[in-house]
């Protein structure tokens, strides 16, 4: 029934000596871009259209599944492969690729643990990778900042201008060089001239404490009592008595 079915020797000669999509040549090695190829090499065993009996593992959004082909189901394309879901659990998982695969050759049984052994790895690593804060590079237009830094010059400049003019306007609104020219609210322009009177104040208030200092008193001599010359005589006789006492001590 399989020479009837499909020939794998006939079809791997095409594919060895003739024309193959999947095909891809280098210097050293061919390789094979089949999505059922358990190996990723254009050989013999590992080729998926001429072997009617094949088996692979793949991943499908994080999750392994084995294909299965047989030659029972060759002539139907659609029902071609057996999807079998794997466990997470990689001794449960590897149990059941030995337990679909009793009766296969041990080359398969091999490369599709080795397949699904490859898989869980690059697994692993992704969850952790996620898990990981990764630092994002962002580009930068350097046509962007320079006119950026052009307007932010700019908008100082005028800042400072508008600041001025402000300050220009008060002074000449305290002197009263434009008189009832103008019709500004007499409320608000109040507050401000309050508000630049508290800041006065404050400023003062600390000159002040600054030039605060130890102050230093001179006294007249009237001011001095005869009780306190008198104590102060007493005390240098007694200083000189004690000094006289420790000269004949030695």
């Amino acid at each position: 029934s399989r020479t009837i079915m499909q020939h794998d020797e006939l079809i791997w000669q095409n594919i060895k000596y003739g024309f193959c999509s999947f095909k891809s040549k280098t210097k050293s090695t061919t390789f094979c871009r089949h999505e059922y190829n358990v190996t990723g090499l254009c050989t013999r065993q590992a080729c998926p259209l001429a072997n009617g009996r094949y088996a692979t593992v793949r991943e499908e959004k994080g999750i392994c599944y084995l294909y299965i082909k047989t030659v029972e189901r060759v002539h139907t394309p659609a029902k071609m492969w057996e999807k079998v879901k794997l466990s997470k659990n990689y001794t449960t998982a590897l149990k059941q690729i030995s337990e679909h695969l009793v009766y296969w050759p041990k080359f398969l049984i091999h490369k599709c643990k080795q397949r699904f052994t490859k898989i869980t790895q690059y697994l692993i690593r992704m969850r952790k990778l996620t898990l990981k804060s990764h630092k994002k590079l962002v580009p930068l237009n350097a046509k962007v900042e320079k006119r950026e830094a052009r307007r932010e010059k700019k908008a100082l400049v005028a800042a400072q201008i508008d600041t001025a003019i402000e300050k220009e306007l008060l002074e000449r609104l305290k002197k009263g060089t434009y008189g009832d020219i103008y019709n500004f609210p007499q409320e608000t322009f109040e507050k401000v001239m309050d508000q630049e009177e508290v800041e006065s104040n404050e400023g003062e208030e600390e000159e002040e404490e600054e030039t605060e200092g130890e102050e230093i008193e001179f006294v007249a001599d009237e001011d001095f009592e005869e009780s306190d010359l008198s104590d102060i005589e007493e005390y240098e006789e007694e200083e000189e008595e004690k000094e006289r006492d420790r000269k004949s001590g030695s």
